[in-house]
């Protein structure tokens, strides 16, 4: 397959530049992702039927979608800016947003001969994916020296690829869509946001701002320098609609309950999938992380909120235990894990941050890792000529272990890209049990 050629690479910055200016201070939702990679989840779109040309001046595609981001960007000044820092007298520092106009990187690259089909069609994910998506390798630490926002349009034969690339430190999978979302609106030509985003951070009251951290707790590059991840592959599992209930149905089944969702049915009986087919010591702790929102669990927090709100809770089983008692009890562990992260608890954890910092790591073997959602709209991001054909993530964060959790482009479905190593992928693709709950 062709290699990815970079046309132009420019910086787009916020059309009305008063839209921008001020700061942003962080908190510890924010500063937790640090040391993790930028998020990037892109579209795949057919190519318009007929050039989009503006009568008047005769601008191209490229340009229409530059010109929207612009414009977008009025409304995500933060996204225009870079993270900076203040080095405090006692050996602290703090992190902020600058909110400077520096602007976002957008790249227009081609494909030559590579079609939609080329995309969607094998079995595992073309590694050629990853090269549609611009700032790859980044974390969120160097957004001081980079742009927080990477947009990178690829030409394909018969298509286009929208590749979206955020520092993880000023959004969280909801803030990305939310973005996505936005962008597409105004490339349609809407003028009032459906959604405008707020970008106010909240703080438990008694909170010093900005939050100082000690030095020596900052020190992310001399830690991640040593860390080489094992070769891994990615594959797209489709669920249907029907078979995501009659997952649902079998757990509350097998618990005797109605409280276990769709969604934690689904990843029980991945789970033990997984474990199946890496062939786990039966008597190993094997662990599922989870992140729960808490925009739905703070009264402080808008439903608009623009940023990271998001804390990991972890359900750890026995491999013997997980695998013996069918997909309700992992389901149902997962469920209570979840109903006990109340509006206290997150508060807590706040509140108690600061005095002992932690940072989010993506890196244990023996642990499952859920990212994104299925109820975020993707399929909904119409940019002007129709809706997307495929939702594909890139290369940041990606480990034995992650899963991606996508709406399918059929309502009710959802899709899963699933990172694991080509021996695990294969054993999974081998497991009758699994494969009968896929949709082809």
């Amino acid at each position: 397959m062709a290699d990815v050629r970079v046309i132009s690479n420019s910086t787009v910055k916020t059309a009305n530049h008063k839209a921008s200016g001020g700061r942003i201070e962080l908190n510890p939702w924010d500063l937790r992702a640090l040391p993790l990679g930028y998020t990037q989840m892109g579209l795949l779109l057919s190519k318009p039927k007929e050039p989009m040309r503006e009568k008047e001046t005769g601008n191209t595609l490229i340009h229409h979608l530059k010109t929207s981001l612009s414009h977008t960007l009025d409304h995500f000044p933060l996204l225009a800016g870079r993270l900076a820092t203040t080095q405090h007298e006692d050996d602290t520092v703090s992190f902020f947003v600058d909110c400077n106009n520096g602007g976002a990187l957008f790249r227009h690259a081609a494909a030559d001969g590579v079609t939609i089909s080329d995309i969607i069609k094998p079995v595992y994910v073309p590694p050629i994916v990853h090269s549609f998506f611009s700032l790859n390798g980044l974390r969120g630490y160097e957004g001081i020296t980079n742009p927080l926002l990477g947009i990178q349009i690829t030409d394909l034969a018969d298509g286009i690829f929208i590749g979206c690339t955020i520092n993880h430190v000023v959004a969280d999978g909801t803030s990305l869509w939310h973005f996505f979302n936005t962008w597409s609106e105004i490339s349609r030509g809407s003028i009032q946001l459906s959604k405008p985003p707020v970008f106010q951070r909240w703080f438990p009251d008694g909170m010093d701002i900005p939050i100082r951290i000690p030095q020596s707790c900052v020190n992310f590059k001399q830690s991640n320098e040593d860390f080489i991840p094992p070769p891994v592959q990615d594959r797209v599992f489709h669920f249907s609609k029907e078979t995501v209930a009659k997952l649902k149905a079998k757990a509350n089944a097998e618990i005797g309950t109605d409280k276990i969702s769709s969604l934690q049915a689904l990843l029980s009986h991945i789970w033990r999938c997984v474990i199946r087919n890496r062939r786990v010591d039966p008597n190993q702790e094997t662990s599922y992380r989870l992140v729960v929102g808490a925009r739905q669990r703070l009264q402080e927090l808008p439903d608009n909120f623009f940023g990271n709100a998001l804390m990991p809770v972890i359900v750890t089983m026995k491999a013997k235990k997980l695998m013996e008692q069918g997909i309700g009890n992992p389901a149902w562990q997962m469920n209570r894990k979840i109903a006990a992260m109340t509006e206290e608890s997150f508060k807590n954890i706040l509140e108690s941050w600061p005095a002992s910092p932690s940072f989010t790591i993506l890196s244990n073997s023996n642990t499952l890792f859920t990212a994104s959602s299925p109820r975020f709209i993707m399929y909904g991001n119409d940019f002007g000529w129709g809706k997307p054909i495929a939702v594909r993530g890139g290369s940041s964060c990606k480990f034995d272990g992650m899963l991606r959790l996508l709406s399918g482009a059929k309502e009710g479905s959802i899709d899963v890209e699933a990172c694991f190593s080509p021996q695990t992928l294969e054993a999974m693709a081998n497991d009758q049990e699994f494969m009968d709950t896929i949709t082809v």
